[in-house]
């Protein structure tokens, strides 16, 4: 980090009225910084100090506690006070103003985080779980992020990286030494060490994956003809009537969104307007939006009506899915017809090419569970395990690259050690980026300017 980084300052706490609310300052040097605001107090670091306030003109802002946490040992690195004052907007705005009357520029998004990585206080990783926690959906990636910040995930990265420099060493080693290169290589093991590299790497990326879906859940829409049922299954998933239902066909004009959970996955549920050609203007454009949320989503429920069957209307929605869109069949009102809430997993009973097809009755809930087990099993979801942590694209992406190379050095043959060990460089270099040991200034803009401003 700079040595002539300028001080930050930012409203920590939430937009809006509340009984307390922080301001958080970093800089260098933050005593004086103290001094001024709380009217001539020295606080003592990692101490609470109660005070008042002070203006320019040493009139009272506002009263509460300063703390002071002296550099390095602050989440930034660098000192750090906190103003701890009554949570109204406008008192905020004016604690706001004054700190940067005394010299602080009004923090970008996620820049007290970024210091953090920047100072070695936290590794990117660490410092991107900081964002998931607060943006956490379930109590399951809530406590997958304090994971991640506690830094479960990256000591299995480091791990991994390790690894692959031990067999760097190994292999560049030989370089120097072409006569004798695969003896040596051989006698050290170097394929069975680049095996268990690959299931390691394995491991990880699993672990990952499953960290990816509670992070960013699944899209789920519900198509089928209109008046099929897709309200009352959307409020039966929901456990409330979100959407209206009622016998007249196209009741749905727009798309209806909702969030659910299934065992700490997040489960984002679309009601599609039925789509259908049509006149009316408002129609059109809901129609619009439900094929655009049809492009979008990890799996299709499709809604039909056993009595009916696949009709002209259901044909011409089948037509218009995405060939690769993974589809649940939905026989859905079984109370009308007498049949059991069952799963059917062989094509053989689908009427649209499905992977399955179930049985159940959103008015009455018959079969409800069955369809939940269904949406956590097309998603690989295995259930929470202390192993997990959350993980974003990018590191799965990553770990893809690092996998890829390594798949390249398994095949090097006994000569071509040199094309072996640039494999295995360019596999630690992916694997590097996961913590910000080797990232692109591009790349950390990116990430942190999605944070929230104090953060």
């Amino acid at each position: 980090m700079s040595q002539t980084a300028p001080t930050i300052a930012a409203i920590a706490t939430a937009p809006g009225r509340g009984g307390v609310g922080v301001i958080r300052i970093s800089g260098r040097n933050l005593l004086p910084f103290a001094r001024e605001i709380s009217g001539g107090k020295t606080p003592t670091p990692r101490m609470a100090l109660y005070s008042d306030f002070y203006d320019a003109e040493q009139r009272a802002i506002d009263s509460g506690l300063l703390l002071y946490f002296a550099a390095p040992a602050s989440f930034t690195g660098e000192d750090v006070i906190e103003l701890q004052g009554h949570g109204g907007p406008v008192v905020m705005n004016m604690l706001l103003q004054r700190c940067l009357e005394l010299g602080a520029q009004l923090a970008e998004p996620g820049e007290f985080t970024k210091r953090a990585f920047l100072n070695n206080k936290l590794d990117l990783a660490q410092a991107e779980s900081v964002a998931d926690l607060i943006d956490a959906s379930s109590q399951s990636a809530a406590r997958m992020a304090v994971r991640s910040l506690k830094g479960a995930f990256s000591r299995r990265i480091h791990d991994l990286v390790e690894d692959l420099i031990t067999l760097r060493m190994l292999v560049e080693a030989t370089l120097d030494f072409p006569e004798e290169d695969i003896d040596f290589l051989e006698a050290a093991d170097a394929k069975g060490k680049l095996s268990a590299l690959q299931q390691q790497l394995q491991q990880v990326f699993d672990s990952a994956s499953q960290g990816a879906i509670l992070r960013e859940g699944m899209n789920v829409v519900l198509v089928g003809a209109p008046n099929v049922g897709k309200s009352s299954l959307l409020n039966a998933l929901a456990g409330s009537d979100v959407a209206i239902v009622t016998d007249i066909a196209g009741t749905t004009r727009d798309t209806v969104r909702e969030h659910i959970t299934l065992d700490g996955v997040p489960i984002h549920i679309i009601d599609t307007a039925g789509l259908r050609d049509t006149d009316d203007v408002v129609e059109k454009i809901g129609i619009e939006r439900s094929q655009k949320a049809v492009q979008e989503a990890d799996v299709a429920l499709i809604l039909i009506d056993p009595r009916e069957g696949i009709n002209a209307k259901t044909r011409a929605i089948l037509d218009a899915l995405p060939e690769n869109l993974k589809k649940i069949e939905i026989h859905n009102k079984i109370d009308l017809t007498g049949d059991a809430a069952q799963t059917f997993s062989d094509r053989h009973y689908s009427l649209s090419g499905a992977e399955q097809v179930i049985t159940l009755s959103a008015k009455t809930g018959q079969g409800l569970d069955l369809l939940k087990q269904a949406l956590l099993r097309q998603v690989g979801w295995q259930g929470e395990s202390e192993s997990l942590f959350l993980a974003r694209s990018r590191h799965l992406n990553a770990l893809e690259a690092a996998r890829a190379e390594l798949e390249l050095a398994a095949l090097c043959g006994n000569h071509q050690i040199e094309l072996l060990a640039e494999h295995l460089r360019l596999a630690q270099l992916a694997c590097s980026e996961i913590t910000g040991e080797f990232s692109a200034d591009d790349l950390l803009g990116v990430i942190f300017s999605r944070f929230c401003i104090g953060k």
